[in-house]
């Protein structure tokens, strides 16, 4: 899953939408405003935002006629721990991650 969602993250577009995403919180933001917000017309940003969304990483939402979307952090979560997971030989802490990466990655 990691390589998906590498992949999805490879485009400047999709990174900067992810980041938008990560910073709006659980509520995410409306296609819309993050169209608007980045200058990325509707078809491509549907293209960008079914690719994130297929990785994992997004999810979608209804608000009446809006789709909104917002970051799953369940997958940043497992996308930090396969980065950390074998972090300085097997002693994540040594590399001065927060001890519950440190923790996670070790168990």
């Amino acid at each position: 899953m990691a390589v998906k969602m590498f992949a999805a993250l490879a485009h400047e577009n999709r990174l900067a939408v992810f980041r938008m995403l990560v910073k709006a919180g659980p509520q995410g933001k409306s296609a819309g405003e993050i169209g608007a917000e980045l200058g990325i017309v509707p078809s491509t940003l549907s293209f960008h935002l079914s690719a994130l969304e297929g990785a994992g990483l997004v999810q979608s939402m209804r608000a009446g006629r809006y789709m909104c979307y917002g970051v799953r952090p369940q997958a940043i979560g497992s996308l930090l721990d396969f980065l950390t997971d074998d972090c300085c030989g097997g002693h994540p802490e040594r590399c001065g991650l927060p001890m519950d990466r440190v923790t996670k990655a070790s168990a």
